[in-house]
């Protein structure tokens, strides 16, 4: 949640971003010392509060979606933009609030109390992040005259795209438990 929440903020403050981009890759370095210390936790215990398997592909399902941020940044970044797209904002935010709302679900995991409605809220977003990518990519290639132009922005596109995806990908892995 804390990563998707600086990558909205560094498209809305582009290219003014003040070391946000930086702070996602240290969000996405943590996020890696987390997933080695569960499954680290997975191999030392004897009793888990769930099916190993589910845990460790819920683990590696949140890791990839602060991953899939952290290249969205980095693409921004590569790319040498002088102003965000509108598209990408509004992608930006879907993916923000989509890692929000699968925050909330790990939060009541413990006691299974509200999941479902948030893997709910999970599922919509990401329909409605497909939606916009399918308008932004139709836009890029309906007006765009440079070519370098058009391919920059849809890598970006297909990033941002690509992580609010994985928030789903992790919201199954959820359910699943």
């Amino acid at each position: 949640a804390e990563a998707g929440e600086l990558l909205y903020e560094l498209l809305d403050r582009w290219p003014d971003a003040d070391g946000r981009r930086e702070e996602i890759t240290r969000r996405e370095h943590e996020g890696d010392r987390l997933t080695h210390k569960v499954i680290n936790a997975l191999r030392l215990s004897k009793l888990t509060p769930f099916d190993r398997e589910d845990i460790y592909a819920l683990a590696g399902a949140i890791d990839d979606v602060v991953d899939d941020i952290e290249e969205a940044s980095e693409q921004l970044a590569l790319r040498e933009l002088e102003a965000p797209m509108e598209q990408a904002q509004e992608l930006a935010g879907v993916l923000r609030d989509s890692a929000r709302a699968l925050a909330r679900a790990l939060d009541g995991l413990e006691g299974l109390e509200g999941v479902e409605g948030h893997l709910a809220e999970v599922r919509r977003l990401e329909q409605e992040g497909d939606a916009i990518y399918r308008r932004a990519l139709a836009a890029l290639f309906d007006g765009a005259i440079d070519p370098m132009f058009v391919i920059r922005w849809k890598d970006i596109y297909a990033a941002l795209e690509e992580a609010i995806d994985r928030c789903r990908s992790a919201g199954n892995s959820l359910e699943s438990i």
